[in-house]
């Protein structure tokens, strides 16, 4: 846990997200579609359900397959059912670049939790927000990490969509995608309230604030351990 941002972890491979839950690592979980095709999930249902009595009392993100919004009402609908705890995931576009925030209003005004995913402008951040019911529970997930990979430094736009998120009680702004362990540090201080992150990122928090001169001496050590396993010889 570190002081002042929830950090959730970011996967979908069950034994990693009990063991993080029982060793107090994080305080919430979040999956996605590709990390779901990536763990090898064969049956959606099975594995929300699974992951729900395993967690019931930290937040869980789930998100629509569907593309189309009638479909995608359907699943975010059963997705709610699974348990008190979990979020439904709505991306703020479908495929086509049609605007879910029609079906975001309408499960916000029922009191569906969502976790509205795949913003990367202030634009998309105002019109979830606007959309999302005062007093609700939801999640306005914003992917720096995303924005970064195209040169940009995502600080001003998260700077921003944190002062907006504190327009609408209930509305919880999260750093997605991140890239390094730096990025909760960032997150932290400009006052993000959640951070998503993978696990091998999760392993590095015990790194935070070690003394450079162990990592450098930790560096040499390294790669004189590789040096002796390879046999490497210049002379």
């Amino acid at each position: 846990m570190i002081e002042g941002i929830k950090v959730f972890a970011d996967g979908a491979e069950l034994d990693k997200m009990v063991a993080s839950y029982k060793a107090g690592e994080v305080s919430g979980f979040t999956t996605n579609p590709s990390l779901m095709k990536k763990a090898g999930i064969t049956d959606y249902n099975e594995f929300a359900k699974a992951a729900v009595t395993a967690i019931p009392d930290m937040p869980l993100s789930f998100e629509v397959f569907a593309d189309d919004f009638e479909t995608m009402e359907k699943e975010a609908r059963k997705i709610a059912t699974f348990g008190d705890n979990v979020f439904v995931k709505i991306p703020i576009t479908n495929t086509k670049g049609e605007s879910s925030i029609p079906l975001i209003k309408k499960l916000s005004s029922e009191g569906v939790s969502l976790n509205v995913t795949a913003l990367l402008t202030l634009e998309q951040v105002q019109d979830t927000v606007d959309a999302l019911t005062p007093g609700t529970n939801n999640i306005v997930s914003v992917f720096a990490g995303r924005v970064a990979d195209t040169g940009v430094d995502p600080t001003e736009l998260m700077v921003k969509s944190l002062e907006i998120c504190k327009q609408k009680p209930g509305a919880e702004l999260l750093w997605a995608s991140t890239r390094e362990l730096i990025n909760i540090i960032q997150a932290k201080d400009i006052g993000v309230d959640i951070i998503t992150v993978p696990p091998a990122i999760i392993g590095k928090i015990k790194d935070i604030g070690k003394d450079l001169n162990q990592v450098s001496l930790d560096t040499v050590i390294g790669f004189n351990n590789d040096i002796q396993a390879l046999g490497y010889s210049i002379l």
